[in-house]
């Protein structure tokens, strides 16, 4: 693992910039020609990615598809001293930096085709957000794309989904609120800097969103919200996500760019269905139409996205994990222990218990999902 954390006790370092750890990656994005797309040919084909600056032009053609110019790029570059200002300012702005040889870096990120070397990220990423499902839409919302935005974000935040969104007007916004007062996980990515907030009058929640979850970007420090920097963006939400619900959207809205993306990186694709005849509604009913789920509940979502958390839960199965793991709360624990007696009903859990309905529905779900558990008809649960 990389220490990602930036500390003055590198600041000796600097003087000699191309040997800090966090240069080398801040320079990987900046090499003329090095996009996602050639950053994961080098992540393939080297242990340490940032070695690329201290290897031999002949040692770049070996890897596969490695374009010229990138080589020229990368034997050439002599960006260091801008970088070192660079590093000064993510300190500043007590941001982090998160590469992508950390453990903390979203597994699932790492597995589209174009993912950035590193993010910066305002707050932190937890292990619990690799549960994800991204909820956007429309920026001039309406009132009814507004709640059936809250109705699912409360009820994902609820199943200890994390949200994530793009911290835009109307529904983004919408999204992150409901997440955070539900005491949700969310996580905003940005088209700008990690240290400017965008929207202004979303200034309070993106500090919220930053004390209580994360903000990111892959842009650098101080990076202006510019138009062409939010459809790349886009890729990063959906990246994080298991699944993009679509709420609202008119037919050239960012969030369709955002659903195809999703589809591209094979995530679920989700649409609510609105008003017939309203504009906001013409983008998702387009992606009904398309294959889109239909969704009315948080149930439609889970229903649809669940095996393949099912999945990575056999793979561990295989591997003889089945005992709770050692760092299983007690309310996990107690609720287990009950239906290792017999099967129950959902209220049954509940009134035996002495939890409250949502902490229930919770842990059923991920011990469901991590397939300890088997839910019958008329939601009774009981020990696979």
């Amino acid at each position: 693992m990389i220490e990602a954390s930036i500390s003055c006790a590198k600041e000796s370092s600097l003087s000699a910039p191309a040997q800090n750890e966090y240069a080398r990656w801040i320079a990987l994005s900046q090499v003329k020609g090095l996009g996602g797309v050639s950053f994961k040919k080098l992540a393939a084909h080297f242990v340490d990615p940032t070695r690329v600056f201290s290897a031999s032009a002949e040692e770049l053609q070996q890897v596969p598809g490695l374009d010229k110019s990138v080589i020229e790029g990368l034997v050439n570059f002599s960006g260091w001293e801008q970088i070192e200002t660079e590093i000064r300012r993510i300190r500043q702005a007590e941001v982090t930096i998160v590469p992508f040889t950390d453990v903390r870096y979203p597994a699932r990120l790492r597995m589209i085709a174009d993912p950035p070397p590193f993010l910066y990220v305002k707050g932190e990423i937890r292990a619990e957000d690799d549960k994800a499902v991204a909820v956007v839409g429309s920026r001039s919302a309406s009132d009814y794309g507004r709640k059936v935005t809250r109705d699912l974000s409360r009820g994902l935040a609820a199943l200890g989904f994390t949200v994530v969104s793009g911290l835009a007007r109307g529904i983004d916004g919408t999204a992150h609120e409901t997440a955070l007062r539900c005491g949700g996980r969310t996580i905003a990515v940005l088209g700008s800097g990690v240290d400017r907030a965008y929207p202004p009058e979303h200034a309070a929640l993106y500090r919220r969103i930053s004390q209580n979850g994360a903000v990111v970007s892959e842009l650098p420090v101080g990076t202006r919200p510019m138009a062409f920097n939010f459809p790349p963006r886009n890729r990063l939400i959906s990246g994080l996500s298991l699944g993009v619900v679509v709420v609202e959207a008119t037919e050239k809205s960012g969030s369709l760019i955002t659903a195809a993306l999703a589809l591209e990186q094979g995530r679920e694709v989700f649409a609510v269905p609105g008003e017939v005849g309203s504009s906001r509604s013409r983008g998702a009913h387009r992606l009904i139409r398309q294959g889109a789920k239909l969704v009315e509940t948080v149930e439609d979502i889970v229903e649809e996205i669940a095996p393949q958390l099912l999945t990575r839960a056999g793979e561990q199965a295989k591997d003889g994990r089945r005992g709770l793991p050692q760092n299983a709360s007690e309310e996990v624990k107690k609720i287990f222990h009950l239906l290792q007696e017999r099967s129950l009903q959902i209220d049954e859990v509940i009134e035996s218990s002495g939890f409250s309905p949502s902490k229930v529905s919770e842990v059923l779900l991920d011990l469901e999902l991590q397939g300890y558990l088997r839910q019958l008809p008329g939601k009774r649960y009981r020990v696979e």
